[in-house]
């Protein structure tokens, strides 16, 4: 069954950046002021005459009327709802259901004065301890708020960026990318010819910076080091760098960005977003991953890439009128941290601490090599396809840890019949991870896996009853 879309506050914007009155509005539509009142009230949904009314009308893309957002805003709304600042409010569901619907864009502000009041109690906290120390601080106190000023940027336009991947695609085209060439020797003989831009690559030195360019000297000297993928894809940010300026400005002004630094982040994001569309260009990668079902390792056999480039580009197929499987992506350390993380989905990540220890990306790291496939519930009944994988990178000296990671890819299990992994899955019988954002608002009451109480519940202590979890939540 279709979700009914609920986006009074997009056709409102949409009917003020017009100049239109509902009345007016109601007119152009061909229905009744009332039934507009009430569309942006969100009481009644946006049917799907009316959708294509606004779309043939004012040449509107009604995939930007889409439930996405709003489930990603609610269940970030929830999570900072939980914090016990604002335990003595009693914000419930409903309450974020209305401030998302109503006003998303205050809600996005209420998100951004969150984090930075976090990072502040962090800082604090941290201060505190180099005074006790007798350390001088160091003005490290907004660190990690541009990072996740551009993590939220990519994570509402669904981490697709439309003006850049067809630039890309384009120029994959013209180079013969997917056609047997080459992509690294095609991408330096591009700069070359059109740049006078040389790609050389250095010896194997672990020191070393893994790329370096010289604007003035025309050099790009790539580590030997790198892997084939990998010397490609910092060709291909190379000839983003150089090409698409202009396009990339434009992209950053749009996200209004409070600092440069979070401008540069994500200008050097967009560098490698386009990197990554060139090495796998929208339709091309789209037709294979179709015909593939998603068999990670045929698309890299495929392709030539990495499995971390192909599961991040199977996470930006969100084209308007071309969309592939919604997937999300994510990449975890073994500490439990989240590196990467892209959701074309429901499926949300924890923006704060840990993410659910049933996830099935955390045994990956004992599996190491091997695609694990697991049915996963979300507390909002949503169930997923998830598929997790270790991968290692060997140290480049002695004494040197190498380095480890696990992919988590996955989709809502009504596109199992898109995925390979889904053969032979009893959808109705296979066993169900039941999963959770993050401990601190997961609302499961009978969890064993559960590391610290919900903040948003009480708990209760019975010190003649000793569970595996040492309390019950109320």
């Amino acid at each position: 069954m279709r979700q009914k879309v609920y986006a009074g506050h997009a056709v409102r914007r949409l009917r003020e950046k017009l100049g239109l009155k509902q009345s007016e509005l109601a007119q152009r539509l061909a229905v009744s002021p009332s039934y507009i009142n009430q569309i942006e009230s969100n009481q009644r949904p946006l049917t799907a005459s009316v959708l294509i009314a606004i779309s043939r009308t004012f040449a509107v893309d009604i995939t930007s009327f889409g439930a996405e957002d709003l489930d990603r805003l609610v269940a970030d709304l929830r999570e900072v709802a939980a914090d016990p600042f604002f335990r003595d409010l009693d914000l419930g569901l409903q309450d974020v259901k209305a401030v998302a619907n109503l006003s998303p864009v205050f809600a996005h502000a209420f998100l951004r004065m969150h984090v930075a009041l976090q990072r502040t109690a962090e800082w604090r906290a941290s201060l505190d301890d180099m005074l006790a120390a007798g350390v001088a601080p160091g003005g490290d106190d907004a660190k990690l708020i541009p990072y996740e000023e551009v993590r939220d940027f990519f994570h509402y336009i669904d981490n697709y960026v439309d003006g850049l991947d067809r630039a890309a695609e384009n120029a994959a085209l013209a180079l013969g990318v997917l056609d047997g060439a080459d992509p690294a020797a095609a991408f330096a003989a591009h700069l070359s010819r059109r740049h006078g831009v040389q790609v050389e690559v250095d010896r194997p030195d672990p020191e070393a910076p893994l790329s370096r360019f010289d604007p003035r000297a025309r050099r790009l000297v790539l580590s030997g080091v790198l892997t084939a993928p990998t010397r490609a894809f910092r060709i291909a940010a190379t000839i983003a760098q150089l090409e698409h300026a202009d396009l990339v400005q434009e992209t950053v002004a749009s996200g209004a960005f409070r600092s440069q630094t979070a401008a540069e982040i994500c200008r050097l994001a967009l560098h490698n977003y386009f990197a990554g569309a060139l090495m796998l260009p929208y339709r091309r990668f789209l037709e294979l991953a179709r015909t593939l079902r998603h068999d990670l390792d045929r698309l890299v056999l495929e392709t030539g890439a990495s499995l971390e480039q192909v599961c991040h580009r199977l996470s930006t197929l969100q084209r308007p009128g071309a969309k592939g499987v919604p997937f999300y992506f994510a990449k975890v350390d073994r500490a439990g941290n989240i590196t990467k993380r892209h959701s074309a989905t429901r499926f949300q990540f924890a923006r704060h601490g840990g993410a659910c220890a049933a996830w099935n990306v955390h045994e990956a790291f004992e599996m190491a090599g091997r695609t694990l496939v697991q049915v996963g519930e979300m507390p909002d009944g949503a169930r997923y396809i998830c598929l997790a994988r270790a991968v290692s990178t060997p140290s480049l000296r002695h004494g040197q840890p190498s380095r480890a990671f696990a992919f988590g890819l996955g989709c809502e299990v009504s596109f199992a019949h898109d995925i390979v992994y889904a053969d032979g899955l009893d959808l109705k019988a296979a066993p169900v991870a039941r999963l959770g954002v993050s401990c601190r608002i997961c609302p499961r009451r009978d969890c064993d896996l559960r590391a610290f109480p919900p903040l948003d519940r009480e708990i209760r202590i019975d010190g003649n009853v000793r569970g595996i979890v040492p309390f019950t939540i109320s």
